[in-house]
């Protein structure tokens, strides 16, 4: 840069000259090199400003987008992730009606091998076979001289196992945090819960799924985090679940039956309060599925709700009670029991001869299949049929379990006349009990629809009607008519009114027939039967006991005994005060002092 000097000499020596003041020139030069810096200055500052303004309107600019985006955008819930694991292992706890924890999480952890870590893989093998008495020492050896990096060596492990293979020392001995699933009741309630597993593993956490059950029905449920926690509340009551499995096992090995089940329900809401499958299994160490053989022989089969059978004479009432409804007969219309009853060539046949006529009710305590064949072809079939759909016996049960669909009922593939005779009697239809179950509740609740559900619900849940309130107090009577003085006699328990009916079907061969000597006994019961709060069913796979000299299959002898006891520990639990009724002293004159 070339500078002006402030005096320049030619201007100076010229100013001189003309006797001008050369103090002048000086000043003018200095006043246009100030305006010179002020104008540079100005500029600098012009375009500094220039850009700042660009850059906030780029900010402004690139913000209003991202809020447009968010605006437009379909709102989600954040999920949590531990750094480095995508893997999320939490799951809400399942509880009874009354909180107390059916199924949780516990902190747990699980070891593995580095195996290019290893020191000492001979002695690692050795005490960790010590440790884990199912490991093979032999086996641990070849996989860590093999040619693998890593080795799953235990999914979940215990404290004092964690601490006793810390002591092993070996750095290629590795321990990873996780949940798993426990269930602090062992085996109680196994098939209603149904267990869980392991889904996608990391060595910083694993996956908890559900496999059967309820576990598996709500598995989206309890794995979501929106719930934050939120456990899932079963209808089941705990104590009384546990009481039931204690009775029904006692009676299953006192009868010799092959397997046993049992439901007890609220008429009112269709809450199951307990659920029992015999034989079971405990949740926390789940076997495995069977491969070969009947599937109906596993413990893992749910016969509460997928096994489907013909009952036998507890589908009788509903006979009764429509041919009451539609103003056919009353309780009291003598009904011909003259035997047998042919239709082509089928033969229908009682028990015992009970005469040549008994009237509506009479064929209920007595269990007359002449009598209550009769009563279905005065309804004929197409009625039959629509008044058990009513009821739910024809449909798959809508209760909140994975195995629900599989107890599928199984319909006649024509529904003529002889179909309508024996399925008013309990053959031709199988169903579940949960089925039967449901229908019962339907019918003495007053005549109101009801599903099965083993989700808590909070009041009444009264569907379409499906009988009157008289006809319902009128099947009422009839049960309990039925337990007083008739089939199931030994169903009677002092101070809680029990009503109920047996039913015993032969099973049927694979083959075509039915056994001679395998039944299906079951009892169908409601209690108080003068205000009904409960539907209690047993049902018994092959019983058979002793008595009085003869071997006795049928439910009076079976399944009766074994409810009776079951109603007689669980309705105290369940909040019901027997109703005793007060001795009047006789002869006796009270007198004060």
């Amino acid at each position: 840069m070339i500078r002006t000097p402030l005096r320049p000499l030619a201007r100076i020596l010229k100013a001189r000259d003309q006797g001008q003041n050369t103090d002048a020139i000086e000043a003018e030069n200095v006043r246009l090199r100030h305006e010179d810096d002020h104008d540079r200055d100005r500029n600098r500052a012009e375009g500094r400003l220039l850009v700042m303004g660009i850059a906030f309107f780029c900010a402004f600019l690139a913000i209003g987008a991202r809020m447009g985006m968010l605006a437009g955008s379909v709102p989600e819930e954040p999920i949590a992730q531990a750094s480095g694991s995508p893997i999320i292992g939490q799951r809400s706890d399942i509880v009874d009606r009354n909180g107390r924890v059916l199924a949780m999480n516990l902190d747990t952890h699980s070891l593995y091998a580095q195996i290019p870590d290893m020191i000492d893989p001979a002695k690692a093998a050795r005490d960790l076979a010590e440790i884990f008495p199912e490991l093979v020492e032999e086996d641990l050896f070849a996989d860590f001289t093999g040619g693998r990096r890593f080795l799953w060596i235990r999914r979940q492990i215990s404290p004092e196992q964690m601490q006793a293979v810390h002591d092993i020392g070996d750095p290629g001995l590795l321990f990873g945090p996780r949940e798993m699933r426990l269930y602090p009741n062992g085996s109680v309630a196994a098939h209603i819960l149904g267990g869980a597993t392991y889904g996608r593993e990391g060595v910083n956490s694993a996956e908890v799924i559900g496999v059967a059950g309820v576990e598996k029905f709500f598995d989206d449920f309890l794995r979501d985090p929106a719930n934050e926690g939120a456990p899932l509340e079963l209808s089941i009551d705990l104590t009384v679940q546990a009481a039931s499995e204690r009775v029904l096992q006692g009676g299953m090995m006192l009868m010799s039956a092959k397997g046993a089940s049992s439901v007890l329900m609220d008429v009112h809401t269709g809450e199951i309060i307990s659920m029992v499958s015999l034989p079971d299994f405990d949740p926390n160490d789940r076997p495995r599925v069977l491969t070969s053989g009947d599937q109906s022989d596993s413990v893992l089969f749910n016969r509460a709700v997928q096994g489907v059978y013909e009952l036998g004479s507890v589908f009788k009432i509903f006979a009764v009670a429509q041919a009451i409804e539609i103003g056919l007969i009353e309780a009291s219309t003598m009904i011909d029991t003259q035997g047998p009853l042919a239709w082509g060539r089928f033969r229908i046949r009682d028990f015992h001869d009970y005469g040549p006529q008994l009237s509506a009710e009479d064929v209920i305590i007595e269990s007359s299949n002449i009598g209550t064949a009769r009563i279905a072809m005065m309804i004929g079939a197409d009625r039959q049929r629509e008044f058990l759909g009513s009821l739910g016996l024809l449909v798959q049960t809508p209760v909140e379990m994975i195995e629900a669909p599989t107890g599928d009922p199984l319909l006649p593939a024509n529904w003529s006349e002889i179909s309508a005779m024996t399925i008013s009697y309990g053959h031709g239809l199988s169903s579940s009990i949960v089925h039967l179950a449901t229908a019962y509740a339907s019918l003495l609740n007053g005549g109101y629809r009801v599903e099965p559900t083993i989700v808590r619900q909070d009041g009444p849940r009264h569907g379409p009607r499906v009988v009157s309130e008289q006809v319902s107090t009128t099947a009422r009577d009839m049960l309990r008519a039925t337990v007083v003085r008739g089939t199931a006699s030994f169903g009677d328990v002092q101070g809680y009114e029990v009503g109920g009916k047996t039913g015993t079907a032969d099973k049927p061969r694979s083959t075509g027939g039915y056994y001679d000597d395998r039944t299906i006994a079951t009892f169908a019961s409601v209690f108080p039967a003068n205000d009904p709060r409960y539907v209690l069913i047993v049902t018994l796979d092959e019983p058979s006991v002793e008595a009085l000299g003869e071997q006795r299959r049928t439910a009076g002898w079976t399944a009766v005994p074994i409810a009776a006891e079951m109603i007689r520990r669980v309705a105290p639990l369940l909040g019901l005060r027997p109703d005793v009724e007060t001795l009047t002293p006789t002869g006796v004159t009270l007198t004060s002092n």
